[in-house]
């Protein structure tokens, strides 16, 4: 398989998936929007995933690559049919692209939160074997406040409505960070906005001991991540065999 992926920070990259997708030896394309890559041709791959950044959607004022980003986006989904899995960012930017609306929460929900599966979400294939509560890890400022016409809401939370959705038969936006490894924390609070937004969230004690917080879950999350990803590459090769 050839996995596009778009990021928007060097350092908010796919993780633990990066590990799962090199041992399944699918080849990796990462373009890395924020320093001017170009987006190559859509047709050349099979699955795009898209990474959180410190960048809202409606930033393209300031971020005009958003505009070529979100179109890439809907084509991929709507127009080429294939499918896409995006986090924090790339879930708000699959609602945008898709006729949603992104809107600033009233506070950064920063840290480690439970999400609760809704009824689809419990049937869903990707989030099969899943309790009905997951824990999670978060770090975002903005929530998909409209889902898109024809989204199913997979996942929600007091703090988030839409903490995970799915658009037609293999399009899956997640909030919450399914990809978090041991440097996660660590890369992510030298990042000024992040820093910011974490010490917003938690207060400054809570915010310097988060690292340690989440270290013990590590092993959990990467399990989580394993069943999603073991789940969702199910899925797709269950929907390629059916229009062989």
């Amino acid at each position: 398989m050839r996995i596009l992926v778009f990021q928007h920070v060097d350092v908010e990259h796919p993780g633990v998936f990066r590990e799962f997708w090199n041992e399944a030896g699918d080849e990796l394309v990462a373009v890395e929007l924020d320093q001017g890559e170009t987006i190559p041709p859509l047709e050349d791959f099979d699955l795009l995933v898209v990474m959180g950044g410190p960048q809202d959607v409606w930033q393209e004022d300031r971020f005009p690559w958003l505009i070529e980003e979100k179109a890439a986006i809907r084509r991929w989904v709507k127009d080429l049919g294939k499918p896409y899995l995006g986090i924090c960012l790339g879930h708000q930017l699959l609602g945008e692209a898709l006729g949603g609306k992104v809107e600033k929460m009233s506070g950064p929900e920063v840290g480690l939160t439970q999400v609760q599966l809704t009824p689809a979400g419990q049937q869903d294939p990707v989030l099969a074997g899943f309790p009905r509560q997951v824990e999670s890890f978060q770090w975002h400022g903005a929530e998909v406040a409209t889902p898109p016409e024809g989204a199913v809401v997979l996942a929600s939370n007091e703090a988030c409505a839409v903490q995970a959705m799915r658009w037609g038969e293999h399009a899956y936006g997640f909030q919450y960070h399914c990809e978090i490894e041991i440097s996660t924390v660590d890369d992510w609070e030298a990042i000024p906005e992040y820093k910011a937004s974490l010490i917003k969230a938690l207060g400054e004690d809570k915010a310097n001991g988060l690292a340690n917080e989440v270290m013990p879950r590590l092993p959990h999350f990467r399990a989580a991540a394993l069943k999603l990803n073991q789940n969702f590459m199910k899925l797709l090769k269950n929907a390629a065999a059916t229009t062989a």
